[in-house]
């Protein structure tokens, strides 16, 4: 596998994810059950791009000075196009944890632990299944084709699926958690496990809250299937592809208070993700016909994720206008 990387920069990367993920995880919150407000989500937020767009700046830097200032503008483009790809593809991962918290009912102050699980677990499967992805891409070139007709299809089924709501009550993985573990009716704080007295001896209960991880935890699965192939339409450097994954998810925790008072208003988000992948899926399946460059690829995603957004703010500001007055003006006599 060629790569960027040397044996230093993956140290010193895997080196900074540590040192982010000890900040996310005692820092942010205190490491106790805790309410993550609204101008505090949207700070951490802030700080985690900013530590994206800072070590993209660092790449290039180095690059530059190694191997010329074309490689470096390639791989700072690279990383940035693939940190956006997640970072987009991730919003749909957001929407599905609101709507497990809001099916299961979760308090707010209990929602932090689950999530700082779950972006763990996401780094965890996202390693294992990137080198695992570029091994099999330098070995069978044609897989690239196999991912983009996944990737169409993908897009296809997300664009028809976008309203529609799962039946969690009928999901299989409950249905099996819930045949091998007894659970509890009510939450135990933070724990997920708890064991209780019962005609002598000690029986072993699941919490509410562990189901909710395991669910996280396997949509964390379902969608690095779907995100990982599109960023290896951008690059097949394994240094930039990971790099640019972990850092999109080191922000999901943040991105998803950020976003959980105000999801409803971006109803045509998903649309916008569905084109996205449908796009990387015909770029990846026409690789070796047409050479589309890494900064149209950057423009285009960027476009189709900010058309999306700017429609739904629209649509939401209509809906939610008086009738007979138009969006954006005040109502009144």
């Amino acid at each position: 596998m060629e790569t960027l990387g040397t044996w230093w920069m993956w140290a010193g990367f895997f080196a900074i994810v540590l040192v982010m993920l000890a900040v996310d995880l005692f820092v942010v919150g205190g490491g106790k059950e805790h309410r993550v407000t609204l101008r505090e989500a949207g700070a951490w937020s802030a700080v985690w791009v900013g530590a994206a767009f800072a070590f993209a700046g660092a790449l290039w830097w180095y690059v530059d000075g190694t191997a010329g200032r074309e490689t470096a503008n390639t791989a700072a483009l690279e990383f940035v196009t693939g940190y956006l790809i997640e970072k987009s593809l991730a919003v749909d991962n957001v929407f599905v944890w609101l709507m497990l918290f809001s099916f299961f009912a979760v308090p707010a102050a209990l929602q932090k632990r689950v999530l700082v699980y779950g972006v763990v677990g996401a780094i965890l499967m996202r390693t294992v299944m990137i080198f695992a992805g570029a091994w099999l891409i330098a070995q069978f070139h044609w897989l690239l084709y196999v991912f983009g007709a996944f990737l169409l299809f993908t897009g296809v089924k997300m664009w028809w699926a976008a309203d529609e709501q799962p039946d969690l009550a009928n999901n299989r993985v409950v249905r099996w958690l819930r045949a091998r573990f007894a659970v509890t009716t009510t939450f135990e704080g933070e724990r997920f496990f708890v064991t209780r007295e019962e005609g002598g001896r000690i029986v072993r209960y699941a919490t509410p809250l562990f189901l909710v991880l395991v669910l996280v935890e396997v949509s964390d699965l379902i969608f690095a299937v779907d995100s990982i192939p599109a960023i290896f339409a951008i690059t097949t450097d394994p240094f930039i592809v990971l790099t640019s994954n972990v850092f999109a998810i080191l922000g999901l925790r943040a991105m998803y208070f950020l976003l959980a008072d105000v999801a409803d208003r971006f109803t045509l988000l998903k649309y916008g993700l569905a084109v996205v992948l449908v796009f990387i899926g015909a770029k990846m399946m026409l690789i070796d016909l047409v050479k589309i460059p890494v900064g149209v690829s950057l423009g285009i995603v960027a476009a189709i994720i900010a058309a999306s957004i700017w429609l739904s703010l629209r649509r939401d500001a209509q809906r939610r206008a008086p009738v007979g007055v138009p969006a954006g003006k005040p109502g009144g006599n």
